[in-house]
């Protein structure tokens, strides 16, 4: 039993240095828990996923470029998550200890900038610190960044999706549909979904993917199912502009649909949600319901399951 009181406090310490950006000394830790016990599940696995960001703090340290290592250390993150997911065992702790490793060195890239790099990226920059700071737990650094970016960036799918995420993680469930809504409105193809930790979009995610849409197709479906099971349930009124912009776009969309091709998988459900969103308009400006009525016809030839399960 002192024993593996011992390993754990190891495993204990070894997260902490991750915590901190401190690879080898996690690795200090590691090595000796697996000296204690080389067959423990939780080592092992560890020990796996430290070969993995060993393997990449080498590649990291062959570029001077700051900008480029915290771009790198992200996509890594992304390809770190499928790697962890194949391994034996599920050890919450320990990749949430990973996880913060991860972000933390890629936020210390980007704060590493100089003056002048930081102000020739000074359009991405704001958006990847904070997902950074969302990455490493942080989350109300997180929202002043992002809220920030959001304000110089007000139509940009990828920032509001972010900012959106952050407040789900801080518990702001309305703000955070609101905004989900918002940006996958605006460009779904533009959202990063690995990148994205609210249960909601993770479990409505899911189930699009489970309906056999994957890719940029399930980008384009998630806010039509969104609609459909409940998510996207926070709603703001249009200007008039906007309503002009949405009649424009759903007509130049009808059109391309019409005529077919490639895209036809991806124009269909962008089509539908602004469907949906034109629905929403004339309900709350009390259009005459005929209005209503008209669309969901157009609804209803171009998907009727849809038709269906939105008038059920």
């Amino acid at each position: 039993m002192a024993e593996q009181e011992s390993v754990s406090a190891l495993l204990s310490n070894a997260y902490e240095s991750l915590r901190s950006v401190d690879l080898p000394g996690a690795t200090t830790f590691l090595d000796r828990a697996l000296d204690l016990d080389f067959e423990d599940s939780e080592v092992l696995w560890s020990l796996k996923c430290r070969n993995f960001w060993a393997e990449r703090a080498e590649r990291i340290e062959g570029t001077n470029n700051l900008f480029e290592r915290g771009e790198y250390i992200v996509a890594q993150w992304k390809r770190f998550v499928s790697f962890a997911s194949k391994l034996e065992g599920d050890f919450e702790r320990g990749f949430y200890a990973y996880k913060r490793f991860a972000f933390s060195l890629a936020l210390a890239q980007y704060r590493a900038l100089s003056s002048e790099d930081k102000e020739s990226h000074e359009a991405e920059l704001a958006l990847r610190i904070g997902r950074c700071l969302k990455g490493s737990g942080d989350y109300d650094a997180a929202l002043r960044q992002l809220e920030a970016a959001a304000r110089e960036r007000k139509e940009d799918a990828e920032v509001l999706a972010e900012l959106a995420d952050a407040y789900a993680l801080s518990g702001e469930a309305r703000s955070s549909k609101a905004l989900f809504r918002e940006a996958f409105y605006l460009a779904p193809q533009r959202i990063d979904l690995d990148l994205l930790e609210a249960e909601m979009i993770r479990r409505l995610a899911a189930k699009v993917a489970a309906m056999g849409y994957s890719g940029s197709e399930l980008a384009e479906w998630i806010p039509v199912y969104g609609a459909l099971l409940g998510v996207f349930t926070v709603k703001r009124e249009l200007k008039a502009v906007e309503v002009g912009k949405l009649r424009q776009a759903i007509y130049q969309l009808e059109n391309e649909v019409k005529e077919g091709g490639d895209e036809r998988s991806h124009l269909v459900p962008r089509l539908i949600n602004r469907y949906f969103w034109l629905i929403d308009h004339c309900i709350a400006a009390k259009d005459d319901r005929a209005k209503v009525d008209e669309i969901l016809l157009k609804i209803r030839i171009l998907d009727p399951s849809i038709y269906k399960q939105y008038t059920a």
